[in-house]
Protein backbone atom coordinates (compact mmCIF):
# COMPACT_ATOMS: atom_id res chain seq x y z
CA UNK A 1 0.00 0.00 0.00
CA UNK A 2 1.33 3.62 -1.09
CA UNK A 3 2.32 5.23 2.60
CA UNK A 4 1.20 8.60 0.96
CA UNK A 5 -2.23 7.42 1.18
CA UNK A 6 -2.26 7.60 4.90
CA UNK A 7 -1.22 11.58 4.66
CA UNK A 8 -4.24 13.24 4.11
CA UNK A 9 -5.80 11.26 7.12
CA UNK A 10 -2.66 12.35 8.86
CA UNK A 11 -2.85 15.93 8.89
CA UNK A 12 -6.77 16.18 9.04
CA UNK A 13 -5.94 14.26 12.89
CA UNK A 14 -2.53 16.79 13.42
CA UNK A 15 -4.85 19.67 12.54
CA UNK A 16 -7.94 18.85 15.00
CA UNK A 17 -5.21 17.95 17.74
CA UNK A 18 -4.04 21.45 17.04
CA UNK A 19 -7.43 23.13 16.82
CA UNK A 20 -8.29 21.33 20.30
CA UNK A 21 -5.12 22.49 21.84
CA UNK A 22 -5.61 26.13 21.22
CA UNK A 23 -7.33 28.67 23.50
CA UNK A 24 -10.76 28.67 22.15
CA UNK A 25 -10.33 32.86 22.07
CA UNK A 26 -7.49 32.30 19.13
CA UNK A 27 -10.03 31.24 16.94
CA UNK A 28 -13.49 33.12 17.91
CA UNK A 29 -12.37 36.22 16.12
CA UNK A 30 -12.63 34.05 13.16
CA UNK A 31 -16.67 33.68 13.55
CA UNK A 32 -17.24 37.07 12.10
CA UNK A 33 -19.98 39.51 11.09
CA UNK A 34 -19.71 38.21 7.17
CA UNK A 35 -20.14 35.23 8.40
CA UNK A 36 -22.83 35.00 10.54
CA UNK A 37 -24.81 36.96 8.29
CA UNK A 38 -24.43 34.31 5.65
CA UNK A 39 -25.69 32.04 8.63
CA UNK A 40 -28.98 34.17 8.71
CA UNK A 41 -30.85 32.58 6.14
CA UNK A 42 -28.55 29.02 5.95
CA UNK A 43 -30.48 27.14 8.26
CA UNK A 44 -27.55 25.16 8.74
CA UNK A 45 -28.19 22.29 11.73
CA UNK A 46 -24.61 23.00 12.84
CA UNK A 47 -25.70 26.14 13.49
CA UNK A 48 -29.12 25.71 15.77
CA UNK A 49 -27.27 22.60 17.45
CA UNK A 50 -24.10 24.38 18.29
CA UNK A 51 -23.57 27.45 20.19
CA UNK A 52 -20.88 30.25 19.05
CA UNK A 53 -22.56 32.00 16.35
CA UNK A 54 -25.60 31.95 17.77
CA UNK A 55 -23.61 33.33 20.78
CA UNK A 56 -22.18 35.79 17.71
CA UNK A 57 -25.92 36.83 16.74
CA UNK A 58 -27.11 37.27 19.82
CA UNK A 59 -24.81 39.97 20.92
CA UNK A 60 -25.60 42.07 17.55
CA UNK A 61 -28.63 44.29 18.36
CA UNK A 62 -29.10 44.48 14.28
CA UNK A 63 -29.99 40.51 14.24
CA UNK A 64 -33.66 39.60 15.15
CA UNK A 65 -33.89 35.75 15.83
CA UNK A 66 -36.85 33.85 14.17
CA UNK A 67 -37.36 30.74 15.61
CA UNK A 68 -39.48 27.71 14.29
CA UNK A 69 -39.71 24.39 12.41
CA UNK A 70 -39.95 23.67 8.87
CA UNK A 71 -41.92 26.26 7.64
CA UNK A 72 -38.70 28.80 8.19
CA UNK A 73 -37.59 27.36 4.59
CA UNK A 74 -40.23 28.11 2.49
CA UNK A 75 -38.30 30.87 1.31
CA UNK A 76 -40.60 32.18 -1.17
CA UNK A 77 -40.42 36.34 -2.25
CA UNK A 78 -42.90 37.39 0.91
CA UNK A 79 -40.91 35.34 3.53
CA UNK A 80 -39.57 37.78 6.23
CA UNK A 81 -35.83 37.21 5.31
CA UNK A 82 -36.52 38.08 1.77
CA UNK A 83 -39.45 40.79 2.50
CA UNK A 84 -36.83 42.56 5.16
CA UNK A 85 -33.79 42.24 2.81
CA UNK A 86 -35.98 44.15 0.43
CA UNK A 87 -37.16 46.70 2.24
CA UNK A 88 -35.15 47.20 5.18
CA UNK A 89 -36.04 48.14 8.78
CA UNK A 90 -33.04 48.32 10.97
CA UNK A 91 -33.14 44.72 11.46
CA UNK A 92 -32.46 41.28 9.99
CA UNK A 93 -34.28 38.59 11.13
CA UNK A 94 -32.49 35.00 11.42
CA UNK A 95 -33.66 31.71 11.13
CA UNK A 96 -33.59 29.18 13.89
CA UNK A 97 -34.76 25.62 13.47
CA UNK A 98 -35.65 23.27 10.94
CA UNK A 99 -38.63 20.55 9.89
CA UNK A 100 -38.91 18.49 13.67
CA UNK A 101 -37.45 21.35 15.75
CA UNK A 102 -40.34 21.68 18.49
CA UNK A 103 -40.85 23.23 21.67
CA UNK A 104 -38.21 21.28 24.04
CA UNK A 105 -35.40 22.05 21.69
CA UNK A 106 -35.92 25.41 21.69
CA UNK A 107 -35.96 25.79 25.17
CA UNK A 108 -32.51 23.90 25.05
CA UNK A 109 -31.08 26.50 22.81
CA UNK A 110 -32.55 29.20 25.01
CA UNK A 111 -31.45 27.60 28.36
CA UNK A 112 -27.85 27.67 26.56
CA UNK A 113 -28.24 31.54 25.87
CA UNK A 114 -30.00 32.50 28.70
CA UNK A 115 -27.68 35.09 29.76
CA UNK A 116 -27.93 37.28 26.49
CA UNK A 117 -31.44 37.27 26.23
CA UNK A 118 -32.17 40.08 28.39
CA UNK A 119 -34.07 42.68 26.66
CA UNK A 120 -33.95 40.93 22.67
CA UNK A 121 -36.59 40.91 20.95
CA UNK A 122 -36.82 37.12 19.12
CA UNK A 123 -40.36 35.85 17.29
CA UNK A 124 -41.45 32.30 17.87
CA UNK A 125 -43.87 30.72 15.14
CA UNK A 126 -45.77 28.11 16.81
CA UNK A 127 -46.75 25.11 14.61
CA UNK A 128 -50.14 23.37 15.12
CA UNK A 129 -48.63 19.74 13.85
CA UNK A 130 -46.56 19.99 17.01
CA UNK A 131 -49.15 19.68 19.28
CA UNK A 132 -50.10 15.81 18.87
CA UNK A 133 -51.16 14.05 21.82
CA UNK A 134 -47.71 12.31 22.54
CA UNK A 135 -45.89 15.38 21.99
CA UNK A 136 -42.48 15.34 20.04
CA UNK A 137 -41.79 11.94 19.20
CA UNK A 138 -38.17 10.60 19.06
CA UNK A 139 -37.85 10.25 14.67
CA UNK A 140 -38.24 13.75 15.50
CA UNK A 141 -36.51 14.69 18.55
CA UNK A 142 -33.36 12.90 17.92
CA UNK A 143 -32.14 14.36 14.84
CA UNK A 144 -32.13 17.90 16.01
CA UNK A 145 -31.29 16.96 19.67
CA UNK A 146 -28.17 18.85 20.35
CA UNK A 147 -25.58 16.47 22.29
CA UNK A 148 -23.61 20.23 22.88
CA UNK A 149 -26.75 22.05 24.39
CA UNK A 150 -27.65 19.10 26.39
CA UNK A 151 -24.20 19.12 28.31
CA UNK A 152 -23.92 22.37 28.84
CA UNK A 153 -27.67 21.99 30.24
CA UNK A 154 -26.27 19.31 32.53
CA UNK A 155 -23.01 20.57 33.57
CA UNK A 156 -23.54 24.49 33.20
CA UNK A 157 -26.66 25.51 33.35
CA UNK A 158 -28.10 28.75 33.45
CA UNK A 159 -31.76 28.46 34.30
CA UNK A 160 -33.03 28.18 38.39
CA UNK A 161 -33.20 24.63 39.63
CA UNK A 162 -36.76 24.12 39.28
CA UNK A 163 -36.27 24.30 35.18
CA UNK A 164 -33.31 22.47 35.20
CA UNK A 165 -35.60 19.51 36.79
CA UNK A 166 -38.19 19.78 34.86
CA UNK A 167 -35.79 19.83 31.51
CA UNK A 168 -34.48 16.71 32.91
CA UNK A 169 -37.40 14.74 33.26
CA UNK A 170 -38.36 15.80 29.92
CA UNK A 171 -34.98 15.39 28.12
CA UNK A 172 -35.02 11.48 30.04
CA UNK A 173 -37.95 10.65 28.17
CA UNK A 174 -35.80 10.37 24.68
CA UNK A 175 -33.63 7.73 23.75
CA UNK A 176 -31.05 9.87 22.14
CA UNK A 177 -30.58 10.94 25.65
CA UNK A 178 -31.05 7.75 27.65
CA UNK A 179 -28.48 6.08 24.98
CA UNK A 180 -25.83 8.82 26.62
CA UNK A 181 -24.51 7.00 29.70
CA UNK A 182 -22.16 10.11 30.63
CA UNK A 183 -25.24 12.49 29.50
CA UNK A 184 -28.63 10.81 31.43
CA UNK A 185 -26.58 9.72 34.54
CA UNK A 186 -25.82 13.81 34.99
CA UNK A 187 -29.12 14.74 34.21
CA UNK A 188 -30.44 11.73 36.74
CA UNK A 189 -28.82 12.85 39.38
CA UNK A 190 -30.79 16.64 39.14
CA UNK A 191 -33.84 14.02 39.82
CA UNK A 192 -32.83 11.55 42.35
CA UNK A 193 -30.79 12.60 45.16
CA UNK A 194 -29.56 8.80 46.70
CA UNK A 195 -26.37 8.18 46.87
CA UNK A 196 -25.89 5.95 44.10
CA UNK A 197 -26.99 8.51 41.15
CA UNK A 198 -24.93 11.41 43.31
CA UNK A 199 -22.22 9.64 43.68
CA UNK A 200 -22.28 8.40 40.05
CA UNK A 201 -22.45 11.79 38.60
CA UNK A 202 -19.37 13.15 40.67
CA UNK A 203 -17.30 10.48 39.33
CA UNK A 204 -18.44 11.10 36.00
CA UNK A 205 -18.28 14.54 35.71
CA UNK A 206 -14.29 15.28 35.02
CA UNK A 207 -15.05 12.95 32.14
CA UNK A 208 -18.25 14.99 31.12
CA UNK A 209 -16.08 18.08 31.01
CA UNK A 210 -13.78 16.83 28.93
CA UNK A 211 -16.12 15.63 26.45
CA UNK A 212 -17.75 19.14 26.45
CA UNK A 213 -14.49 20.71 25.72
CA UNK A 214 -14.28 18.71 22.57
CA UNK A 215 -17.73 19.19 21.64
CA UNK A 216 -17.20 23.41 21.89
CA UNK A 217 -14.36 22.81 19.74
CA UNK A 218 -16.03 20.94 17.17
CA UNK A 219 -18.59 23.37 17.15
CA UNK A 220 -16.33 26.14 16.56
CA UNK A 221 -14.41 23.80 13.56
CA UNK A 222 -18.29 23.33 11.83
CA UNK A 223 -18.80 27.15 12.58
CA UNK A 224 -15.75 27.97 10.70
CA UNK A 225 -16.52 25.76 7.57
CA UNK A 226 -19.72 27.37 6.99
CA UNK A 227 -21.99 25.45 5.39
CA UNK A 228 -25.41 27.45 3.61
CA UNK A 229 -27.36 25.30 2.63
CA UNK A 230 -30.08 28.29 1.96
CA UNK A 231 -29.85 31.37 0.06
CA UNK A 232 -32.14 34.45 -0.44
CA UNK A 233 -34.41 34.61 -3.53
CA UNK A 234 -35.59 38.19 -2.89
CA UNK A 235 -38.15 39.87 -5.74
CA UNK A 236 -38.18 43.89 -5.53
CA UNK A 237 -40.67 44.38 -8.17
CA UNK A 238 -43.42 42.02 -6.63
CA UNK A 239 -42.25 43.45 -2.78
CA UNK A 240 -40.40 46.74 -2.77
CA UNK A 241 -42.47 49.80 -1.26
CA UNK A 242 -45.92 47.92 -1.80
CA UNK A 243 -48.45 48.74 0.81
CA UNK A 244 -49.69 45.36 2.94
CA UNK A 245 -52.99 45.26 0.41
CA UNK A 246 -50.63 46.03 -2.61
CA UNK A 247 -48.49 42.98 -1.41
CA UNK A 248 -51.51 40.65 -0.17
CA UNK A 249 -53.00 41.48 -3.97
CA UNK A 250 -49.44 40.50 -5.64
CA UNK A 251 -49.12 37.39 -3.07
CA UNK A 252 -52.52 36.11 -3.92
CA UNK A 253 -51.74 36.67 -8.05
CA UNK A 254 -48.78 34.57 -7.59
CA UNK A 255 -49.55 31.78 -5.29
CA UNK A 256 -52.96 31.57 -8.27
CA UNK A 257 -51.03 30.74 -10.96
CA UNK A 258 -48.32 28.36 -8.67
CA UNK A 259 -51.96 26.75 -7.48
CA UNK A 260 -53.38 26.24 -10.81
CA UNK A 261 -57.17 25.02 -9.88
CA UNK A 262 -56.65 22.11 -6.81
CA UNK A 263 -58.96 22.69 -4.20
CA UNK A 264 -57.10 22.96 -1.54
CA UNK A 265 -55.40 25.99 -3.04
CA UNK A 266 -51.95 25.10 -2.56
CA UNK A 267 -49.03 24.92 -4.54
CA UNK A 268 -49.99 22.54 -7.71
CA UNK A 269 -46.59 20.87 -7.78
CA UNK A 270 -47.34 19.54 -4.28
CA UNK A 271 -50.76 19.13 -4.76
CA UNK A 272 -49.97 16.45 -7.94
CA UNK A 273 -47.21 14.91 -6.40
CA UNK A 274 -48.05 14.20 -2.65
CA UNK A 275 -51.96 14.58 -2.50
CA UNK A 276 -53.28 14.13 -5.98
CA UNK A 277 -52.47 9.89 -6.07
CA UNK A 278 -53.72 9.26 -2.77
CA UNK A 279 -56.69 11.50 -2.03
CA UNK A 280 -59.00 8.72 -1.74
CA UNK A 281 -57.07 6.86 1.26
CA UNK A 282 -56.47 10.29 3.04
CA UNK A 283 -59.97 11.40 3.26
CA UNK A 284 -61.54 11.64 6.60
CA UNK A 285 -58.62 9.95 7.52
CA UNK A 286 -58.11 12.49 10.82
CA UNK A 287 -61.69 12.12 12.37
CA UNK A 288 -61.91 12.85 16.11
CA UNK A 289 -58.13 14.21 16.06
CA UNK A 290 -57.30 16.97 18.02
CA UNK A 291 -54.50 19.69 19.15
CA UNK A 292 -55.91 20.55 22.57
CA UNK A 293 -54.28 17.77 24.49
CA UNK A 294 -50.89 16.92 24.27
CA UNK A 295 -47.36 16.74 26.19
CA UNK A 296 -46.30 20.36 23.90
CA UNK A 297 -48.21 22.43 26.23
CA UNK A 298 -45.70 21.44 28.89
CA UNK A 299 -42.42 22.20 26.63
CA UNK A 300 -43.82 25.04 25.39
CA UNK A 301 -44.70 26.15 29.40
CA UNK A 302 -40.17 25.77 29.47
CA UNK A 303 -40.15 27.42 26.64
CA UNK A 304 -42.30 30.56 28.61
CA UNK A 305 -40.58 29.87 31.52
CA UNK A 306 -36.91 30.42 30.78
CA UNK A 307 -37.77 33.72 28.22
CA UNK A 308 -39.68 34.98 31.23
CA UNK A 309 -36.46 34.16 33.60
CA UNK A 310 -34.40 35.29 31.25
CA UNK A 311 -35.96 39.03 30.29
CA UNK A 312 -36.77 38.21 26.76
CA UNK A 313 -39.03 39.84 24.68
CA UNK A 314 -40.57 37.33 22.40
CA UNK A 315 -43.45 37.95 19.91
CA UNK A 316 -45.57 34.43 19.33
CA UNK A 317 -47.07 33.58 15.94
CA UNK A 318 -50.11 31.55 16.44
CA UNK A 319 -50.00 29.48 12.72
CA UNK A 320 -53.59 28.35 11.45
CA UNK A 321 -54.17 25.08 9.82
CA UNK A 322 -55.42 24.64 6.11
CA UNK A 323 -59.03 24.95 6.63
CA UNK A 324 -59.91 23.46 2.86
CA UNK A 325 -57.75 20.17 3.81
CA UNK A 326 -58.59 19.81 7.27
CA UNK A 327 -62.23 19.53 6.32
CA UNK A 328 -60.77 16.91 3.95
CA UNK A 329 -59.34 14.71 6.27
CA UNK A 330 -62.14 14.86 9.02
CA UNK A 331 -59.89 16.86 11.51
CA UNK A 332 -63.10 18.59 13.68
CA UNK A 333 -62.97 22.10 13.47
CA UNK A 334 -63.26 22.04 17.40
CA UNK A 335 -59.81 20.39 17.56
CA UNK A 336 -58.62 22.81 16.06
CA UNK A 337 -60.12 26.18 17.28
CA UNK A 338 -59.92 24.48 21.16
CA UNK A 339 -56.04 24.69 20.16
CA UNK A 340 -55.74 28.03 18.97
CA UNK A 341 -57.52 29.55 21.99
CA UNK A 342 -55.56 27.41 24.77
CA UNK A 343 -52.44 28.44 23.05
CA UNK A 344 -53.11 32.03 23.03
CA UNK A 345 -53.93 31.58 26.40
CA UNK A 346 -51.30 29.94 27.72
CA UNK A 347 -48.90 32.67 26.29
CA UNK A 348 -50.35 35.74 27.22
CA UNK A 349 -51.01 34.10 30.85
CA UNK A 350 -47.09 34.52 30.62
CA UNK A 351 -47.07 37.84 29.86
CA UNK A 352 -46.11 37.35 26.04
CA UNK A 353 -47.76 38.52 23.01
CA UNK A 354 -49.06 36.76 20.24
CA UNK A 355 -49.86 37.55 16.61
CA UNK A 356 -53.19 34.73 16.58
CA UNK A 357 -53.59 34.14 12.45
CA UNK A 358 -55.92 31.84 13.00
CA UNK A 359 -58.96 33.59 11.34
CA UNK A 360 -57.19 32.57 8.19
CA UNK A 361 -57.82 28.51 7.53
CA UNK A 362 -60.16 29.59 4.59
CA UNK A 363 -58.28 32.46 3.44
CA UNK A 364 -56.92 31.38 -0.38
CA UNK A 365 -53.34 31.40 -0.81
CA UNK A 366 -52.32 31.53 2.78
CA UNK A 367 -50.70 28.37 2.54
CA UNK A 368 -48.00 26.82 0.68
CA UNK A 369 -49.13 23.53 1.01
CA UNK A 370 -51.27 21.42 3.59
CA UNK A 371 -49.60 22.69 6.51
CA UNK A 372 -46.44 25.16 6.00
CA UNK A 373 -47.24 28.95 5.61
CA UNK A 374 -47.11 30.31 1.98
CA UNK A 375 -47.40 33.57 -0.20
CA UNK A 376 -50.36 35.19 1.21
CA UNK A 377 -49.48 34.03 4.76
CA UNK A 378 -45.90 35.42 4.71
CA UNK A 379 -47.23 38.55 4.60
CA UNK A 380 -49.86 38.78 7.76
CA UNK A 381 -46.30 37.60 9.40
CA UNK A 382 -44.61 40.39 7.52
CA UNK A 383 -47.19 43.15 9.02
CA UNK A 384 -46.95 41.34 12.59
CA UNK A 385 -43.15 41.41 12.69
CA UNK A 386 -43.15 44.98 11.92
CA UNK A 387 -45.93 46.46 14.01
CA UNK A 388 -44.03 44.59 17.14
CA UNK A 389 -40.71 46.62 15.91
CA UNK A 390 -42.04 49.39 16.03
CA UNK A 391 -43.84 48.61 19.47
CA UNK A 392 -40.28 48.33 21.31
Amino acid sequence: MNRSSFKPLMVAVILFSILLLFPAQWLLPWINEKLVERESVGLDPNMFQGYLVQQKMLDDPAYLPVYGSSELARLDPFHPSNYFHVNPQGFTPFLVGRGGTEALLHFLNFSAHADQLKGKRIVFVLSPQWFVPEGSDESHFAPNFSVLQGYQFALNPKVNHSLVIEGSKRLLAYNVVKSDWMLSSLLEANLYHDKWHQTKAMVIKPFAYGFLHVLERRDLILSLLDVHLKKLHPKPALTQNKSWAELEDAASHLAAKKAADNPFFVNDFYYKAMLQPKLDKLHGYKKGASYATSKQYQDLQLVLDVLKEAGAKPLFVSVPVNGYWSDYTGFPAKGRTDYYVKVKKQVEKNGFPVLDLSSHEYDKYFFKDTIHLGYKGWVSVDKGILQFEKQQ
